[in-house]
């Protein structure tokens, strides 16, 4: 005997009939005889359709009937669960692909249409800054330069992303929203993105990785598309920073926070401070930010053993307030402190621990001296050859 069942798809006004039966809701039935086929009796007042989309559901009856009524009154019900299922769920739905479709159109981050506009734009602006220099206008984006430097250093890069200390919440929100205004996108994509640097560090799944090449981890990451549709597909990373409120807020409304930013400086100061607090600062952090991506990984010496190509850059660390001490990093990633020797400056790391010092910063994480004979080169060679004559 065949039955007759419906499917609730994901398309508005599509089913289709299938030999199977497997009910999903316990009712009592009966099967009433219709030539080859079987159809189900329910209870009088029982709804056929659930409100659930992607289920599948069992049409039922209370009567006999023949086969173009079934086909008549199944297309009449499907079209009561199309039209009538949900008038405010549709409306909302609508209402959130609206929003989303706005919101992806403004999204700024690495691989998205107003990214790729922002860098050429900002670079084709700073041929205005020889004609509207101003001493006053230069120390607003030097200013800047240092607080949303360091918001990305001390908040984006040590705090979010490797948990190397804590803060109280009103602290890293402070400091997470001076990362914001450095136009390097949201926290919860540039710690995703650094985080998954580090867990593919330099293999062809590293978001800027240099094998592809110098100016690919420099600046043609970012105008990867591809690369970065499949970052977005892989496992979130981040869902510390997605469970918290004021991390969801700025990734939803991100865009408008330097438009803010923006309008206030145009106000204080005209179009200088928009030149050189917005356009000159931002393209001068993004290319010193990004040659911790690229020179960090080919140029300068390496003080530890990392399987990957970080190096120590003693110029970069100096424009990154300590971020150049990149092989110290790749080698206690969890380090709070960059600068591991006493001549390397890390001014990001003089800070967090000021901080400790006044008791905001805790659980501030340094390696240990049992660490770094591990990683150090000599000591590495020395247990490479001890394990070589084990396996003799």
């Amino acid at each position: 005997m065949a039955c007759i069942s419906v499917w609730a798809s994901a398309a508005p006004k599509s089913f289709s009939f299938s030999r199977q039966t497997f009910p999903l809701l316990r009712q009592t039935q009966s099967a009433t005889s219709l030539g080859s086929c079987s159809i189900y009796t329910r209870k009088v007042g029982e709804n056929v359709f659930n409100k659930c989309k992607g289920r599948r559901y069992i049409y039922t009856s209370s009567k006999r009937l023949s086969p173009c009524s079934i086909i008549v009154r199944l297309a009449g019900e499907m079209r009561a669960f199309d039209d009538t299922h949900s008038p405010q769920e549709g409306a909302k739905q609508e209402r959130v692909e609206f929003w989303t479709r706005i919101g992806k159109s403004l999204e700024v981050a690495p691989g998205s249409l107003g990214f790729k506009a922002m860098v050429p734009l900002t670079h084709l602006l700073c041929l205005f800054a020889p004609f509207c220099f101003s001493w006053d206008a230069v120390g607003v984006a030097f200013g800047l330069y240092i607080i949303t430097g360091l918001g990305v250093t001390l908040s984006y890069h040590r705090n979010l992303s490797h948990r190397s200390y804590k803060l109280p919440k009103w602290l890293e929100y402070f400091f997470a929203y001076c990362g914001v205004h450095a136009l390097q996108g949201d926290p919860i994509g540039w710690v995703s993105n650094h985080r998954y640097h580090h867990h593919y560090a330099d293999t062809k799944n590293d978001p800027h990785s240099p094998i592809e090449g110098f100016w690919y981890s420099h600046i043609g990451w970012i105008y990867d598309t591809k690369s970065a549709n499949e970052r977005s597909e892989r496992p979130t990373n981040v869902a510390d920073l997605e469970n918290q409120f004021f991390y969801k807020f700025i990734y939803n409304t991100y865009i408008f926070h330097p438009i803010i930013l923006a309008t206030l400086l145009y106000a204080i100061g005209g179009f200088p401070y928009i030149i050189w607090g917005m356009v000159v600062r931002i393209a001068f952090m993004h290319h010193v930010t990004y040659f911790v991506n690229s020179a960090c990984h080919q140029w300068r010496n390496r003080a530890w053993n990392t399987s990957d190509l970080s190096t120590n850059n003693w110029l970069i660390a100096l424009l990154t307030f300590g971020e150049g001490w990149h092989n110290n990093h790749h080698a206690f990633e969890f380090s709070a402190r960059h600068g591991l020797e006493w001549y390397q400056l890390d001014v990001t790391w003089g800070i967090v621990w000021a901080l400790q010092a006044v008791g905001l910063a805790t659980d501030v994480k340094l390696p240990t001296n049992a660490q770094k004979r591990k990683m150090a080169f000599k000591n590495s060679s020395m247990e490479t050859i001890e394990n070589m004559q084990s396996l003799k």
